[in-house]
């Protein structure tokens, strides 16, 4: 909104500075400050509003030391978040780009499936909260429908080298402005390989034992990279709500997360650095840089009063719509082949419980008894129950998680 008050003012009034709102750098950095004064100065108010309701965690005895304490915690802060993130995005964000609609939507949707989630739990007092099978539909739904805006809309394309479209078989769409011609202008289900320096992977390509021609197999290719998008936005929202089980763990993470994710959509969105980096060019994603800093700002902020001791939880509100938001991220830039790396954490979470359910099953069916890998998964508990306090669980993660954002962005040049 801000964003199309200066253009307003700029195209009509002559006024120092009238052109600041140009320059994706400056939005950024004026996103991080207002989300995390936002997250700062409503947070604190927030936390006695649901006091003064009287939401606060339910603590199942898991035998973890320092557990019961928290007891009666508020819970649903992702509230929080999301605030810290959408009203900042609204007023400095283009809201006629693609990339910003589709974010706005990510966010909303999530927090609406995570909010009804917490509200059963506090209000309704059901434990168990909303149904499993809900949460999976919803989360299939989010991925189905930023599969198709991806793979269908003509606002979301990119830049590659001419002969790279023409080896792959896209019509081909000249760009006028550009200095350079052999760069061309797609609309194509293509992404980003790390490592390789050919590093254009076109989905179409899985076709190929099926369909022979180039220029159908891109009409069909929605049936590889749809299900696709589904597995990672259902992943790593899952993926983020169980590594929020200890204070600031997930918030942290997030945060680091976000960060990474901010550098790889600038140098996307950037004809130079993408050029320079033989990454794709993706014009208009430059908006996706000031959504990263709205979602950094708003992480960092709410780990304010998330970090040990907790004074308040995010819940599922903020879990798996932060989660949803990693994912949906990582696709528009065309980088979800970094994302077992950078989330690297996530994903030793999910493999945690996923492992040792297994586990357990199949020990049982063979010995009579299951038996566990872990001494208690998701992972973190695992060292809760080794006796180390969970602030210092959190700090190593952490900076396991620096050196996961480390690696994805040097990645970049391995080539």
């Amino acid at each position: 909104m801000l964003y199309h008050l200066l253009e307003f003012l700029g195209e009509n009034y002559n006024f120092p500075g009238d052109d600041l709102y140009k320059f994706i750098s400056f939005r950024a950095g004026l996103a991080v400050i207002l989300s995390l004064v936002i997250s700062l100065l409503f947070g604190g108010r927030i936390i006695k509003f649901l006091k003064a309701l009287q939401i606060g965690e339910t603590v199942r005895d898991l035998g973890l030391a320092g557990q019961k304490e928290k007891e009666g915690t508020p819970t649903m802060g992702g509230v929080i978040i999301i605030m810290a993130i959408l009203i900042p995005f609204l007023l400095m964000a283009d809201l006629t780009n693609m990339y910003s609609l589709v974010m706005i939507l990510v966010t909303t949707w999530m927090g609406i499936i995570g909010f009804t989630d917490d509200y059963i739990k506090v209000f309704k007092k059901d434990k168990k909260g909303l149904a499993g099978k809900f949460k999976v539909l919803g989360q299939v739904v989010l991925g189905l429908i930023v599969g198709i805006i991806m793979f269908n809309s003509q606002d979301i394309k990119v830049r590659v080298d001419k002969n790279v479209a023409q080896e792959f078989g896209y019509e081909l769409t000249e760009i006028q402005s550009s200095k350079i011609d052999t760069i061309v202008e797609v609309k194509a289900a293509l992404t980003n390989v790390p490592i390789f320096k050919e590093s254009e992977l076109d989905y179409a390509y899985f076709l190929t034992p099926f369909i022979s021609e180039k220029e159908k197999r891109q009409k069909w290719a929605w049936i590889i990279f749809i299900p696709i998008a589904i597995f990672f936005v259902t992943g790593i929202s899952n993926g983020a709500n169980l590594t929020d089980g200890i204070d600031g763990l997930a918030t942290g993470v997030s945060a680091i997360i976000g960060a990474t994710l901010g550098i790889l959509a600038y140098v996307s969105s950037n004809a130079i650095t993408a050029d320079y980096l033989h990454i794709m060019h993706l014009p208009g994603a430059g908006e996706l840089v000031t959504f990263s800093a709205c979602f950094l700002g708003a992480c960092i902020g709410f780990f304010w009063y998330n970090s040990f001791p907790a004074q308040i939880f995010m819940g599922d509100t903020g879990s798996l719509t932060i989660g949803g938001i990693i994912a949906a991220l990582a696709l528009l830039i065309r980088t979800e082949f970094l994302i077992p790396v950078l989330c690297g954490i996530f994903v030793a979470e999910n493999l945690s419980v996923m492992i040792q359910v297994s586990y357990f099953k199949y020990t049982r069916k063979k010995y009579g008894e299951g038996r566990r890998i872990f001494k208690m998964s998701p992972l973190h508990h695992h060292y809760q129950k080794l006796g180390m306090h969970e602030s210092k669980i959190v700090s190593r993660f952490l900076i396991v998680g620096i050196f996961l954002a480390v690696l994805t962005i040097i990645s970049l040049k391995i080539r």
